[in-house]
């Protein structure tokens, strides 16, 4: 078993001056180091244009060899006191300090730049504020492009930096051994060791503390579908997947103009329309036959089904479906229905039956009864003899024929009188 234990920062410094032999794990948190390295070469871009704003002859680049021997000083000197400094700050009223190693390191990286402006920055850091950004992106291109302070050799003081603030070994390993056998048989399995990324196109640095949370959110990982279908999906391509290709997408029926409310997965479509064959050509049906019920359209719909000859079954849209059940309709002649109370207030011979009419044929048999009811009123049948209201009344002659019958009798017990 390995000999292993925590000590703080001081007892390692003093293990070191008595020569007595140690073994540190040296392996630190690669995403913190690496965020904290990119936070370097602004900060000392912005603390190099600070210095030369109004100058004539020095520019950015004539302080930046000095400037960054001062900044990792400063920084060095800042991190190895923090402890002291964040134990005194606790003590005073209403102080929070961050003890992330970034928002830490980051702060000592503003301080320093805010503590090299000369009086023409200060001056132009108000006025010309917009200006400034952008000389400080400019010149921190321009030393990434031309390599003056690589990230590898940022990463090194920032390893150096995280040590030195990390006084709850959150981001580093602390562990101790006694001899470097031991050592070499924790780093195998430390906590803190580097990972690359298994998942072909991710190239992310991680530690291994941090594998199952990378691999959680991974955007080149390969994972189920999320709507359940068969596919395996990369991470980044799901949302595309699940509202395009995906057979599980949820859809409106395609008979939703009709009245079809459904929703149903997209591979589910040809299976729903045939099992509900019935009532889509009820749904259609009610925007043929205004007023009719859902029972009298039921009936009218086992009709259409015998006399279509499976020529429904073809059927894929709203449209299609209305026209073949329209053109069908209108060869089995009007819809009739079994409604008994309804037909007797009516007064017609079948009192078992009720004829669906068209709109315009009901219009006109309402004009020629009430042509008849006037010719009463003005006593133009008080002779006996039938009017004749043919003509007036088009395809309902029969009917009309039967009132005149009726107005004739009424006129002869007038003239009896």
């Amino acid at each position: 078993m390995e000999d292993v234990e925590l000590v703080p920062e001081k007892e390692k410094i003093e293990d070191g001056k008595e020569g007595c032999p140690s073994f540190h794990c040296d392996l630190y948190d690669a995403e913190i180091v690496h965020k904290i390295a990119q936070v370097l070469l602004p900060g000392l871009a912005a603390a190099c244009v600070d210095n030369t704003t109004g100058g004539i002859f020095r520019s950015p680049a004539s302080v930046a060899v000095d400037l960054r021997k001062e900044m990792i000083d400063y920084l060095t000197q800042r991190s190895e006191s923090f402890v002291a400094e964040s134990i005194i700050l606790e003590d005073g009223p209403n102080t929070e300090v961050s003890d992330h190693p970034y928002d830490i390191i980051a702060d000592f990286v503003d301080d320093f730049a805010s503590s090299k402006r000369n009086f023409f920055s200060r001056v132009s850091g108000w006025l010309l504020s917009e200006k400034r950004e952008d000389n400080v992106d400019d010149f921190a291109q321009e030393m990434e492009i031309n390599g003056f302070w690589l990230m590898d050799r940022r990463e090194l003081v920032a390893q150096t930096l995280v040590k030195n603030v990390d006084f709850k070994n959150t981001f580093h390993c602390d562990k101790k051994f006694n001899t470097a056998e031991e050592l070499a048989r924790h780093v195998v399995n430390c906590n803190f060791r580097s990972m690359n990324c298994r998942n072909e196109g991710c190239n992310a640095i991680f530690c291994a503390s941090h594998l199952e949370n990378h691999d959680s959110i991974c955007p080149f990982k390969i994972i189920p579908c999320e709507q359940k279908c068969s596919d395996n999906i990369m991470r980044r391509e799901m949302d595309r997947h699940c509202i395009t290709v995906c057979p599980m997408k949820l859809v409106n029926c395609p008979f939703y103009a009709v009245g079809c409310q459904s929703t149903i997965a997209r591979h589910m479509i040809q299976k729903h329309c045939s099992d509900d064959l019935q009532l889509h050509l009820v749904c259609a049906l009610k925007n043929i036959h205004k007023g009719a019920s859902e029972e009298d359209l039921k009936q009218r719909v086992d009709q259409i089904v015998q006399s279509s000859s499976g020529q429904l079954d073809a059927t894929r849209d709203a449209r299609s479906l209305t026209l073949r059940v329209r053109d069908l309709d209108s060869k089995l002649g009007p819809l009739e229905a079994n409604t008994a109370n309804k037909s007797s207030e009516e007064g017609t011979e079948d009192p078992n039956h009720i004829t669906y009419k068209p709109i315009e044929a009901e219009a006109d048999a309402d004009a020629g009864n009430k042509d008849i009811e006037e010719s009463y009123e003005d006593g133009n049948v008080g002779d006996g003899k039938p009017t004749n209201t043919t003509n007036k009344v088009g395809k309902e002659s029969t009917e009309t024929s039967n009132l005149t019958s009726h107005a004739s009798e009424e006129a002869q017990t007038q003239v009896l009188i």
